[in-house]
Formats: C-alpha cells, structure tokens, sequence
C-alpha cells in the first residue's frame, strides 16, 4: 500500500514565497527522462548514496536554511562533492522528528551530515518511496545555486522515507543539470 504522496507545493513553501523562485517543475515518467538523470533519480535509494555513487566522491550537507515547527524540522540544503566542494543536488526535506530517537534527533540538528547518512548510521529501519519525478525549469534561486543558464533542464524527484512503516519524512530532490 503506497502512503500519500509528498506534497510538492507545501515542500517549496516552507523556503520559497513564490515557487517560480526555485522553478518550474512539470511531471514527468522515468522512461521520459535522459539515462543519466534516470540513473540518478528513478530509484528507492537514499540520494546521498546515489549522489556518491554518481560522482565517485563522498558528499556534504550544505545547509541553506532550516526551519523548526513543532516535531517538524525542515531544512533547504545542498550536497556538494567533498574533493572539490561543487554542489550535485538541492533539496528541502521535511522530518517529523517525533519518530526518531533522541541520538539521531540531535545529530540531524547538529547539521553536520547528510539525513541519508544519519539514517544508515544509526541502522534506523527505513525505506525510501519514489513519489514524482519532475523535469525541472531552474528559477533565479536554482540558476544562481546551481550557477547554470536560463536555457539549462534538470531533473529532481520527491520521496519519502518511511521508518518502521511511518511516513516520517518528505524531500525535493533536484540534480545540477548535466552538461
């Protein structure tokens, strides 16, 4: 049984007044999208994992921006490549913090690391749910993020992990276009 899927727009609103800002993202099938991005995007995997994989490089969170409701804790960041510091992905996550344990609530608050690598870190009991993949017009934000033209496509994808068969958290996913 497939929980609800992550809400795109309520994911762009907890950073972004206006989601044009960021971009515009259209819907797209995985058979749509170029091999690489497919490679990159279309899978179950945390995207930690994926980015490292990509790159053949370990990778840091760059935290751009967090915000703190309740049990929510939302975060706008980028992983950037650790042997160059060149970013490979932006993304905005939501965590319901309520869900973890206290060890791996405050390492996610530390902000030293990727979520992904936190998870597998303190072997959380999780799976990774492949929402929407999304063709992905930068905006002004994404442009200068991702230092790239008005012309340039992407391609990003939300998910959502689910720990102990509790949806606990929701992301965006957006790869730097290749050129």
């Amino acid at each position: 049984m497939q929980p609800h899927k992550s809400d795109l727009s309520a994911l762009v609103s907890l950073f972004y007044n206006d989601p044009a800002a960021l971009g515009e993202m259209t819907p797209i099938a995985a058979a749509e999208m170029p091999e690489a991005y497919r490679q990159m995007l279309a899978h179950e995997e945390h995207m930690t994992v994926a980015m490292e994989a990509r790159h053949e490089s370990i990778v840091d969170v760059d935290i751009l921006e967090t915000t703190v409701a309740e049990n929510n804790y939302s975060r706008k960041i980028l992983l950037r490549r650790r042997r160059d510091h060149a970013v490979v992905q932006f993304g905005i996550l939501q965590v319901n913090l309520s869900l973890l344990s206290e060890a791996v609530r405050k390492e996610i608050e530390e902000q030293m690391r990727p979520l992904g690598r936190i998870l597998v870190r303190h072997n959380v009991m999780r799976s990774v749910h492949l929402d929407q993949l999304w063709r992905v017009v930068p905006g002004d934000d994404l442009k200068n993020i991702f230092e790239c033209k008005a012309s340039d496509v992407t391609y990003g994808r939300t998910a959502a992990i689910d720990l102990s068969g509790r949806r606990a958290v929701d992301v965006l996913e957006i790869v730097v276009p290749e050129h």
